[in-house]
């Protein structure tokens, strides 16, 4: 071994790339009783937690990035952007649900050119409150056809009632998950903390695998731990 080499930092070494993209629904519908308002509060008052993950966990390096979907689909934080220095700026509602281009979106930065090959199982978390609007199927597909978005680590976290339950499912890709469901603004901040906090410790330390290994197929074996429910909403809360 070089001089160079054993010279190095062991943490420089060992520290692996991981990416966590939030994919969140700006559709119209997201102002009805204020649940677009509630979405930026709750990834905003997340991100110190995810900075104590994330220095719980050295040997991983977490970048964050965010898309935004409503009658299109755009990168709302383009760059991957690593968690010390991330910040959240608002985002605004408006238009339809073009979950499929989001989705497309997402799958043109999971090409195996384009991520790390040491990179940890990126994190996608999908908030919506609504139904697609557009072809859903094409974007989910673009998605699971390349290794990382087959990987990824997918939550699916739905906002009110006005949910297709099935499209989510379909998201997460994994028969041992299932899709969140909250109903109130309280029970959006617990599951948006449990997926910026325990999530994304749980992908931060999986066992490293070479990029040619058949399990870069599938996101199961990564162990994580669903969300207690809460129950706290009374006759005085708003819900969804």
């Amino acid at each position: 071994m070089s001089e160079k080499i054993l010279n190095r930092p062991i943490a420089e070494l060992s520290t692996r790339p991981l990416h966590f993209i939030w994919i969140a629904d700006c559709s119209r519908s997201m102002n009805i009783n204020g649940k677009i308002q509630q979405l930026n509060e709750a990834i905003r008052s997340s991100i110190p937690a995810m900075r104590d993950v994330a220095a719980d966990n050295p040997h991983a390096k977490v970048y964050v990035r965010a898309v935004k979907f409503s009658s299109g689909a755009l990168w709302h934080v383009a760059e991957p952007t690593e968690i010390e220095s991330f910040q959240w700026n608002d985002l605004q509602a408006d238009g339809l649900t073009a979950m499929g281009e989001a989705l497309k979106l997402v799958a043109q930065e999971m090409t195996v050119e384009k991520m790390p090959k040491r990179g940890l199982p990126p994190v996608l978390v999908l908030i919506t409150d609504g139904m697609p609007t557009d072809e859903f199927e094409d974007g989910l597909n673009a998605l699971l056809s390349i290794p990382w978005g087959k990987k990824a680590v997918k939550i699916a976290i739905g906002i009110g009632n006005d949910l297709e339950m099935n499209v989510l499912q379909k998201f997460i890709d994994d028969e041992e998950r299932t899709p969140l469901k909250a109903t109130n603004a309280e029970q959006l901040v617990h599951f948006i903390k449990w997926a910026s906090t325990e999530v994304l410790k749980s992908a931060s330390q999986p066992q490293s695998v070479p990029m040619g290994d058949s399990s870069l197929n599938t996101n199961n074996g990564i162990p994580i731990v669903e969300p207690q429910p809460i129950n706290t909403v009374n006759s005085e809360d708003m819900t969804w």
